[in-house]
């Protein structure tokens, strides 16, 4: 028997378990997959249970441990290094190997799903600077480019600071410096195209961003994608719908990630069909 995690703090919204043991069983896997709520003190005892532990053979991490598990890694994939984000821990020759399938998800959803081709001039507001804002950030620039700007807003201006001093830090160990990505203060909106809320506000019910939605009434040139897939539908999202905007959720963005991740596991490439996303909407 194979076993997986999905660990994070908080974890009882995470609809992970139905996925994957869905495909394991539709696959004929023998698996099982499991949440597992953690402190951030209990991370290198759960990596060490990792690597000694044969019937443990993946995780996966999310909000808030996507950085804080890197310490306690063997391994990094080159897009995980890029990002400094971690989301898939698989095992590789006795090793724990640290990968993002966020920002290839994010990706896709936002070049497939919504017809956003290379080069395509994206000025895009990213709200939070937790541990997946720097797969948007990858993401968003494979998108646009050497066109496009990318603003960052969170609560606690510090925390974006020195999110951006490590993107800088990765970017001239690679010889390349982008200055197209700007601190605002929390709750500041510039003139954008698109905002995407990296935060956990609206997993919670009527819990609301500082945001003026009136500014962007009526205009079918912006989307508001909310990573957020459990609830469906956000105040963020339904606040922009009401004014008239475009709005994605993060259910295809989840259900990719997730498809990476099992690859990483399985090496099986999973389909996602109508019954993967009607498990979403039970």
């Amino acid at each position: 028997m194979h076993n997986y995690f999905v660990v994070g703090n908080p974890i009882d919204h995470s609809l992970s378990p139905l996925v994957h043991n869905y495909w394991f069983k539709k696959y004929k896997i023998v698996g099982t997959y499991e949440r597992k709520r953690l402190e951030e003190k209990d991370l290198k005892n759960f990596v060490y249970e990792m690597k000694v532990n044969k019937f443990i053979n993946g995780a996966n991490i999310t909000v808030p441990f996507k950085n804080k598990i890197i310490p306690f890694l063997d391994a990094l994939t080159d897009i995980s290094k890029k990002t400094l984000s971690v989301n898939t821990i698989f095992k590789k020759n006795g090793k724990l190997v640290g990968e993002n399938t966020d920002a290839t998800a994010f990706y896709n959803t936002l070049h497939k799903d919504y017809s956003l081709s290379s080069g395509h001039e994206l000025k895009t507001l990213i709200i939070g600077a937790g541990g997946v804002t720097s797969s948007i950030i990858w993401a968003v620039r494979k998108l646009s480019g050497t066109n496009g700007q990318i603003y960052i807003t969170n609560r606690t201006k510090q925390k974006a600071s020195s999110l951006l001093k490590e993107i800088n830090q990765i970017n001239s160990e690679q010889g390349v410096f982008d200055g197209r990505i700007n601190i605002l203060n929390w709750g500041e909106i510039p003139d954008v195209n698109l905002i995407v809320n990296t935060t956990s506000v609206g997993l919670g019910q009527n819990e609301r961003l500082p945001l003026d939605f009136e500014k962007f009434k009526d205009n079918k040139n912006i989307l508001f994608y909310d990573l957020i897939y459990n609830p469906k539908e956000t105040c963020f999202l339904s606040e922009a719908k009401q004014r008239g905007n475009k709005t994605m959720n993060g259910e295809m963005m989840f259900l990719l990630q997730a498809a990476g991740a099992f690859y990483n596991w399985t090496k099986k490439k999973v389909e996602i069909n109508d019954d993967v996303i009607n498990l979403l909407n039970q």
